[in-house]
């Protein structure tokens, strides 16, 4: 067990690198391109980087999904090379095809996904589309063989040459919104270029022969196992289109633009999130003892909660602080309205990552959109009954319900499959004291003034003492974690 999460750790340090880099020169640029980009604009670019994502979930067809789960059945690594071989070439046919078919009404379909004729821009983003698909995959190749270094290296190179150019675009030459799309999507083109050139020798070797026939067998295998998690992976996905799709064209792109910067605060919770959906999935499936695999899932399920939820609590008690200092334009000061409620949506797709995990492991996929379903059909109620009323805020809360509904029908459907040890008593304890401190703290303290701001930082503070004091860890896990920090003390005083 021990052994596991130290891989988990390892991994996720090696997929955090260049996420933390990201967000925290997202953070220190945010002043700059706020001042030089209105709400409105802010929102269409969003608004298009959810589009990117969405059409990418359905272009793959579950093919990435699938080379994740079935990587492993097969030790022999000509076999694995030619897997490899199989899926880049799949994903880049039909990403070229989506891609040319999107481009080129691009007048209309610019106004339909962001309630402004802006084909331009629009066009920029349907090339995102291909290169962060392929992206993806090459990305897939590295963890699969756990080869975080060079994960890690490709990652921080992405975010370096993306983070000057759009500062050269939005700041130099003056491009705004635009200028920021062409910095992320041109540069991830030139890197998936770079990429795939590292890995041409598993890319573009000649198969043996005789492999065509295994080639076709294979296809069938990653579409049986792929295929049904599409609609369930678009429909969650969906949840992030649609809140900005109803105020974007509801409230119009300023109200968008909030959001967006909403979300962009509760990057803390979104890096610590998208590093475990990376990390998790090959750690998980690699276990062969499912007693084993049941107890690490529900152990790493409850401490997650614990990360999470703290950060969750932080980021709700310091949230006008937060826009005050990031965002110069008056126009967004509202954003902190939806921070605690789009952190805590982000902290909740962490789970939802676990129970695909679960669905995955017990071979039970085509589980997954019935729930996401639900999860759907909850968010678009929620948003017309609560965002007329409450604004980004109430699109917040329309996520929050919506995931909370997920999860509990996709529990439901996968537990007799492949029953899990979830620690209930121990996440109950935990909305309780970290979910406690940060309603009463945010309800009782003042929201501006210096006063206001330590007052809330020391509530935060003490949310982790308050779960010591109540007995939230076990005493072997104490024991545990007190006996890794002398050996890890030991080698830096060696060193």
């Amino acid at each position: 067990m021990a052994a596991y999460l130290k891989r988990l750790l390892g991994a996720l340090g090696a997929y955090q690198v260049a996420s933390i880099l990201q967000k925290l020169l997202a953070v220190l640029l945010l002043p700059v391109y706020t001042g030089r980009i209105p709400p409105a604009g802010y929102g269409i670019v969003e608004t298009l980087a959810t589009f990117v994502i969405l059409i990418s979930i359905v272009a793959r067809l579950g093919i990435i999904e699938s080379f994740l789960r079935y990587y492993y059945t097969d030790e022999d690594g000509g076999r694995r090379d030619a897997l490899v071989r199989r899926c880049a070439l799949f994903l880049v046919a039909t990403t070229t095809v989506t891609c040319g078919a999107l481009a080129i009404p691009a007048g209309p379909l610019s106004a339909l996904v962001t309630s402004v004729h802006v084909p331009g821009a629009y066009r920029v983003a349907v090339l995102g589309i291909w290169s962060f698909t392929n992206l993806e995959f090459a990305q897939a190749v590295l963890r699969v063989d756990e080869r975080l270094r060079a994960y890690a290296a490709v990652n921080t190179i992405n975010v370096v040459v993306t983070v000057a150019a759009s500062v050269v675009l939005v700041v130099g030459l003056n491009r705004g919104y635009e200028g920021l799309l062409i910095a992320n999507y041109a540069t991830s083109t030139l890197v998936l270029i770079g990429l795939w050139w590292h890995l041409r020798g598993r890319l573009f070797r000649m198969p043996a022969p005789g492999l065509s026939r295994a080639a076709a067998e294979s296809l069938r295998t990653l579409f049986h196992f792929g295929l049904p998690t599409v609609p369930a992976e678009a429909s969650v996905y969906a949840l992030s289109v649609l809140d900005r799709q109803y105020l974007v064209h509801s409230q119009g792109p300023a109200a968008a633009g909030r959001y967006a910067i909403a979300i962009k605060v509760a990057g803390a919770i979104a890096l610590i999130v998208t590093a475990f959906q990376y990390a998790w999935p090959p750690l998980a499936y690699s276990i062969e003892d499912d007693a084993q695999a049941a107890r690490l899932y529900g152990l790493v399920t409850t401490y997650y909660c614990a990360l999470t939820g703290w950060i969750v609590a932080g980021l709700a008690l310091e949230d006008r602080y937060i826009i005050r200092v990031l965002t110069p334009h008056p126009g967004y000061l509202a954003a902190y309205r939806a921070i605690p409620w789009v952190s805590l949506g982000w902290a909740m797709y962490g789970l939802w990552v676990v129970l695909l995990v679960v669905a995955g492991r017990a071979r039970v996929t085509r589980r997954n959109f019935p729930a996401a379903l639900v999860g759907l059909a909850v968010n678009i109620v929620l948003l017309i009954l609560l965002v007329p009323h409450y604004g980004i805020a109430g699109a917040g809360i329309a996520l929050c319900g919506a995931y909370t509904a997920m999860l509990a029908v996709m529990y439901l459907l996968i537990r007799r499959s492949f029953p899990v040890s979830f620690e209930w008593r121990r996440l109950a304890h935990l909305v309780l004291v970290a979910g406690g401190l940060a309603v009463v703290g945010d309800l009782a303290l003042p929201g501006t003034g210096p006063a206001g701001f330590a007052l809330r930082a020391l509530v935060f503070l003490a949310i982790p003492a308050a779960l010591w004091l109540t007995g939230f860890a076990h005493r072997a896990e104490l024991h545990q974690g007190l006996a890794a920090f002398k050996r890890a003390r030991a080698r830096m005083g060696a060193a």
